[in-house]
């Protein structure tokens, strides 16, 4: 069975069109599974929402994404594992890659990312920069991230001293567990955040975490485009 865990903080507006993928894709491809939704200091319908579409809730009061995932992970019982974004539509030919992938004798790995709607140039190049350093560096994107149980667990999960970029560190680390692959198949994720943040505002926060290096990474300060939801999104 497989188990798909979403990280959601107040996401009751996109949260349905990832769950209505995730059954679509499932479904179309045979698999049994399960959903799990961890709500992190949600003060939406987060939790309702995820129950009315078929999701086992789980509540933490963390807000921190790394944290999130692993409590979803704590009570998923498939094998195996996929993460997936509150804000991300997962095609069935993305799901089937990835089952083929494990089946193929992976332990995990990640995919192309994609967004909803047309991006600005400065946004086009980010996705475009991370989409090359993603399969050069073998690092999954946050948005999907499939992986077998024994590895995730064999490596402690994601670690939870980081609020940003603990997709990375866990890709690193699955890797001294076996073969961990970028797939060319992509997901759709939410542009949101490139329309409600200036490029300036983007660089601001990219070139901090590069100058600053990880201990920027350990603090939630001045990572507002991840944990500050702007009412335009």
């Amino acid at each position: 069975m497989i188990s798909f865990v979403i990280p959601a903080h107040n996401e009751e507006k996109l949260l349905p069109r990832t769950l209505d993928a995730i059954h679509v894709a499932a479904q179309a491809l045979e698999q049994q599974y399960e959903i799990i939704v961890a709500s992190d200091a949600s003060t939406d319908a987060t939790a309702d929402v995820a129950r009315d579409k078929g999701a086992n809730v789980v509540s933490i009061d963390r807000h921190h994404i790394a944290a999130a995932r692993n409590e979803g992970a704590k009570v998923a019982t498939g094998d195996p594992i996929i993460f997936v974004d509150a804000d991300t539509v997962v095609p069935t030919t993305t799901l089937r890659a990835a089952l083929k992938a494990l089946d193929g004798g992976a332990i995990g790995g990640g995919i192309t990312v994609g967004f909803d709607e047309d991006l600005a140039f400065f946004g086009r190049f980010l996705l475009n920069f991370w989409n090359t350093v993603s399969r050069w560096r073998g690092w999954a994107a946050g948005c999907f991230i499939f992986v077998r149980r024994e590895a995730f667990e064999a490596v402690g999960g994601f670690d939870e001293q980081y609020y940003v970029g603990e997709e990375i560190f866990l890709s690193t680390a699955l890797k001294t567990q076996g073969r961990f692959v970028i797939l060319r198949d992509s997901v759709s994720s939410s542009a949101r955040k490139t329309k409600s943040h200036s490029s300036w505002e983007m660089v601001k926060v990219i070139g901090r975490l590069v100058f600053f290096g990880r201990k920027a990474w350990m603090k939630r300060d001045g990572l507002d485009m991840w944990y500050v939801r702007r009412d335009s999104e």
